[in-house]
């Protein structure tokens, strides 16, 4: 079952995933918590709703500032994820492109599809806005018709002041061809060339004392240089991002990465990990190792010159790392320390919450979990997942092939990875964990405590059964008194679930291997 409790009551998005974690249905909302929460409470959903709901294991979910902003993002989602259920209940729509046709007076105009249509396409743009934008400075700019066929009188009326009226003999055929000419080159981003080249002209009219000639030169060459200069902000857009912030609570640093691209927030990564005196060196080189740097790093403090110099050798050109002081690029830095401290608080709820059900001592910051896959009795492995903090810690995952147990017992499976996951952590005089769950009932609950029995750790011990999602305890015959829909059972079910598929990956993995060769 999926917990609500960490949704917060504020506007953004909220992405529904299965059981190995891809996206199946990405949605915006004003109030993350109330709309969420009423796909639990109606009971009348559609067919393709109740689908939805029945195949999603996992929720997700990025807050904005405002609604507008999770708009965006939503839309960024869309399109990066192609969601099965967003495709099926929700069509967005392609970037449009401007759109030059053929013929003797060529007409300028938006179009979404390009089959069946002669003439040339420009774009698509990304940014309606700036498409708009680019196609009013363009059109007006060279007097080019936007209109299919209209009367003449109403030409006469929409051509005063944006259209050279070719349709009523206003301008000559040659004439206009000139104009749309230039009109292509700047749609081409030949902006500064072109401009170059009306000057001259503008210069050698003036000579000749074809001074109105030369006005219409000089205001085109004005709009031009405006949209030349609107151009280049919005290329300083197309920049990639990612936006890095932090939060340290006690032990364990949680950290959120934005990824922005081309001005839109278009996805988070989050992680936890010990807290240590360099963790954010080490973060960058481990994580920029394995994947390609953004053009520009936001970060809330200076970073070291040779880390810098890492992430440019890593990108192959030089990365930009910027603190900013106030404006966008600070606001983004400030959302996502605000996404941060939302998940901190709803860790720390969980934690609370599972201390209290299970009667510990103290919150289990660090929760390792077993489980045990096969198929038939074949390619049996064991995976064990870590939860830091209340969240996965990826890094500390490990996968097992079982050794020592012939056929299907996964009470000796579960009893084989218990012993050597912790006589490999005491031999190595590794820190302990503060809770070890183990996915199965009472006899993979005994598996594992005997092994942990003859290897003289005590470790907080509890297992989940999958069809009531019961939780056993030792020295308890029955299981807890624990509702499978409480915030401590629901953190329970979902390190299990995690374990699950950790487990399921890597014996699809062996077998496909096993296959190949």
């Amino acid at each position: 079952m999926i917990s609500l409790d960490p949704i917060p009551h504020l506007p953004g998005c909220y992405i529904f995933k299965d059981s190995d974690g891809a996206v199946l249905y990405v949605g915006k909302a004003k109030d993350l918590k109330k709309r969420v929460s009423s796909y639990f409470q109606k009971r009348d959903l559609d067919p393709k709703t109740l689908a939805l709901i029945q195949a999603a294991r996992d929720l997700d979910f990025i807050v904005t500032d405002t609604e507008v902003e999770a708009f965006l993002l939503e839309n960024a989602l869309i399109k990066k994820h192609q969601p099965k259920y967003n495709i099926a209940l929700k069509d967005a729509k392609k970037y449009a492109s401007i759109h030059l046709t053929e013929g003797p007076f060529p007409r300028i105009c938006i179009s979404r599809a390009r089959k069946s249509k002669g003439g040339t396409f420009f774009g698509p743009f990304v940014s309606a806005r700036e498409r708009d934008f680019v196609f009013e400075v363009v059109q007006k700019t060279f007097g080019l018709r936007p209109c299919r066929r209209l009367p003449k009188r109403a030409c006469l009326r929409y051509h005063i002041g944006t259209c050279s009226g070719p349709c009523i003999g206003k301008i000559s055929e040659d004439e206009y061809l000139k104009r749309t000419k230039r009109a292509e080159s700047v749609l081409k981003g030949n902006t500064t060339e072109l401009i170059g080249s009306m000057k001259e002209e503008m210069a050698a009219l003036s000579a000749r004392q074809e001074f109105e000639q030369a006005m219409v030169l000089r205001d085109e060459i004005r709009a031009l240089e405006t949209l030349q200069e609107r151009q280049h902000i919005e290329r300083q857009k197309r920049f990639d991002e990612d936006v890095l912030s932090y939060v340290i609570e006690a032990e364990n640093v949680y950290l959120m990465l934005f990824k922005v691209y081309k001005g839109t927030l278009e996805g988070k990564e989050d992680f936890v990990f010990a807290n240590s005196e360099n963790f954010l060196e080490e973060f960058l080189v481990q994580y920029y190792s394995e994947n390609e740097p953004p053009e520009e790093l936001i970060v809330s403090e200076p970073l070291d010159d040779s880390l810098a110099k890492f992430l440019g050798h890593v990108k192959g050109k030089k990365v930009r790392v910027t603190v900013p002081k106030q404006g966008a690029k600070k606001e983004l830095l400030e959302l996502a320390r605000k996404n941060v401290e939302i998940g901190v608080f709803g860790d720390q709820k969980k934690l609370e919450a599972l201390q209290a059900a299970l009667s510990l001592t103290e919150a289990p910051n660090v929760i390792e979990c077993f489980d045990i896959s096969h198929l038939s009795g074949t390619a049996t492995v064991g995976s064990m997942v870590q939860f830091r903090g209340g969240r996965p810690d990826k890094q500390n995952y490990r996968r097992f092939k079982i050794r020592d147990v012939e056929g299907i017992d996964d009470f000796a499976s579960i009893g084989e990875v218990v012993r050597r996951r912790y006589t490999r952590l005491k031999d190595e005089g590794v820190a302990m964990p503060d809770l070890i769950v183990i996915d199965g009932g009472k006899g993979q609950l005994w598996a594992a405590s005997k092994e942990l029995r003859k290897l003289g750790i005590s470790i907080p011990l509890i297992s989940i059964a999958k069809r009531e999602e019961e939780i056993y305890m030792l020295g308890n015959l029955r299981p807890l008194p624990i509702e499978r829909s409480d915030k401590a059972s629901l953190f329970v079910q979902e390190i299990r679930d995690e374990a699950h598929r950790f487990a399921i990956k890597y014996n699809r993995l062996l077998r496909k291997k096993a296959v190949v060769s």
